[in-house]
């Protein structure tokens, strides 16, 4: 049981790395510090976007428009966070603590 725990744990901090991942790389586009003419760089972003967008979406019905301004990733990193430090870990210790 706890090496599912374990599992969830390192998906959700993967989950988290990636997507701050895709919110630096967002500004640093935005700010023409990367060239988006770069087939790497335009790969990279693509599969960052195609990882991320099925999670955005989503939120990004709820959430009211903004502009320019996109929350959906604040959102999600929110969640993962309340996911991987409060609801995990009560969870696996409720079933541990059945179990034992």
């Amino acid at each position: 049981m706890y090496s599912i725990y374990q599992i969830l744990q390192l998906l959700l901090t993967v989950l988290f790395y990636i997507i701050m991942i895709q919110a630096i790389a967002s500004w640093l586009i935005a700010f023409n510090v990367i060239n988006m003419r770069n087939d790497f760089v335009r790969q990279f972003l693509y599969a960052l976007d195609r990882i991320t967008a099925p999670l955005y979406r989503p939120i990004r019905r709820i959430l009211p428009d903004f502009g320019g301004l996109d929350f959906s990733p604040m959102v999600v990193l929110l969640i993962v966070i309340i996911l991987q430090r409060i609801l995990l870990p009560n969870i696996f210790a409720s079933l541990i603590g059945a179990t034992a």
